[in-house]
């Protein structure tokens, strides 16, 4: 069945400032009403959302799904379950798969196999470079005939500043995005944390943030020279936030997104010494139970790129979060198998997967701790990146796609390793007590996960 009435829940649609109790009434697939008290035709289900909230489906711009070619980590049908799970109804796929995404044929297949075995909406972005290689532009043109929303070399960064610009301007041509990961090859080398007091203490090599900032502040040239729309990818550094604060003041049309993991932990981690909750100051055994006090020093899990940085590029990442300068959550779900991560550190891939704990994290790290509105950050994963995608998503309107999420924002849970949608298990939050829980997620009409109950945590 795609048509359901929702009942009794808080609508909070910022893409058309409405905040209150109120039905939802969705039939064939579309929003066909809201208001209170409303009644539906018969044979339509009812959905009762008293207490929760109601929302536009959640947007997850990048993500990591394997296919083609790496799908032990993770396929379309499994990294959708993951994202429905974590309440997201639409994706961005990123393109480093095997072969690349730098072709249309290779578009065409994605988009078959997420039509015939995705649960939530699939949209894919292309390369920026033919097989992401950075040395020749891949066909931009072609690439958005076959119905790329972005376009990215995302897991490498194009470091040829010439062909860089030949891409946005490419790229401003055709109307699309470019996602960018900044990364400056010479400056990382072969780091594979940041650099700081917690490498040295660790003896592992260092990942400096001037090697992100570096490419923010190239990307920032480039976007107001050509007028391209630029997107900076997982940003981490306190320098990368100044310096897109600074240039969207000018005008520049440059933006940035940030993932839970970077504003959630810091490199300390990697050491076992994240004995804090970042935000208020409790310790992880009040806030999560004696048990997970702490955990061992090198664990993979906690090994992302860009990395976990300091406590003070954290709180520049919860800053530039507030104050508008990051415009959009994601999580850059990047699934590997056990068999890589359980390596030594030097030697497991950078990633972490994050659809399913990213809604609960940015709710403990921005609302409950009164950063940021409830609006504001269901407004960063709505409204903001459907804009930037130019995608007809992200609200409620009237005879809009019925994308919806459900969820409770108080409600308490542990993430378990075996609840886990994901193939792979490559996450630092299992055993954490999270607060705020999907409930439902609805695509186009269609309830394609609800919560099954669970003991109530102590």
């Amino acid at each position: 069945m795609n048509s359901l009435l929702l009942t009794g829940g808080r609508v909070i649609d910022p893409a058309n400032h409405f905040d209150a109790i109120a039905d939802v009434l969705v039939l064939n697939g579309k929003i066909s009403a809201i208001g209170k008290q409303l009644s539906a035709p018969a044979g339509v289900e009812n959905f009762d959302a008293t207490g929760k909230i109601v929302s536009p489906g959640l947007i997850d711009l990048h993500v990591h799904f394997r296919e083609p070619g790496q799908t032990a980590k993770e396929n379309i049908a499994s990294g959708t379950a993951a994202a429905a799970r974590g309440g997201f109804t639409s994706v961005v796929c990123m393109p480093n798969t095997s072969p690349a995404i730098d072709s249309a044929g290779t578009v065409a297949l994605i988009r078959e196999r997420a039509e015939r075995e995705g649960l939530v909406n699939v949209f894919v972005a292309g390369a920026i470079t033919k097989n992401i290689a950075g040395e020749e532009l891949a066909p931009i043109g072609g690439l958005k005939k076959a119905g790329v929303v972005a376009i990215t070399d995302d897991g490498h960064c194009v470091q040829n500043n010439d062909l860089m610009r030949r891409a946005c301007e490419y790229a401003k041509m055709f109307d699309l995005p470019i996602f960018d990961h900044c990364q400056d090859y010479s400056l990382v080398t072969d780091g594979v944390m940041h650099e700081g007091y917690w490498n040295l203490a660790l003896g592992l090599r260092g990942w400096p943030a001037a090697g992100e900032e570096m490419i923010v502040a190239r990307n920032i040239l480039l976007a107001e020279l050509t007028g391209a729309k630029i997107h900076c990818q997982h940003l981490s550094a306190a320098g990368s936030v100044a310096l897109i604060r600074a240039a969207k003041k000018r005008g520049v049309p440059i933006s940035g997104e940030a993932c839970a993991h970077h504003f959630t932990l810091s490199d300390a981690a990697v050491a076992g010494s994240e004995k804090f909750w970042p935000t208020d100051g409790k310790t992880l055994a009040a806030a999560q139970g004696d048990k997970l006090a702490e955990w061992p020093a090198y664990d993979t899990n906690f090994k992302m790129n860009p990395p976990l940085r300091s406590a003070a590029d954290r709180e520049a990442i919860l800053e530039g979060l507030a104050d508008g300068t990051i415009e959009i959550l994601c999580s850059d779900h990047a699934p590997h198998c056990d068999y890589e991560k359980e390596v030594e550190f030097d030697y497991a891939p950078f990633g972490i997967t994050g659809l399913e704990t990213e809604l609960a994290l940015s709710l403990m790290q921005l609302v409950h701790t009164k950063r940021i509105s409830l609006a504001d950050m269901i407004t960063k994963f709505t409204v903001n990146p459907a804009r930037l995608l130019n995608l007809n998503k992200g609200t409620l309107s009237v005879g809009a796609d019925a994308d919806v999420t459900v969820f409770d924002v108080d409600a308490e849970w542990i993430y378990q390793r075996e609840n886990s949608a994901s193939k792979s298990k490559n996450n630092p939050f299992f055993g954490w007590k999270l607060k705020g829980k999907v409930t439902a997620t609805i695509v186009a009409g269609k309830q394609v996960f609800v919560e099954r109950p669970e003991p109530v945590v102590a």
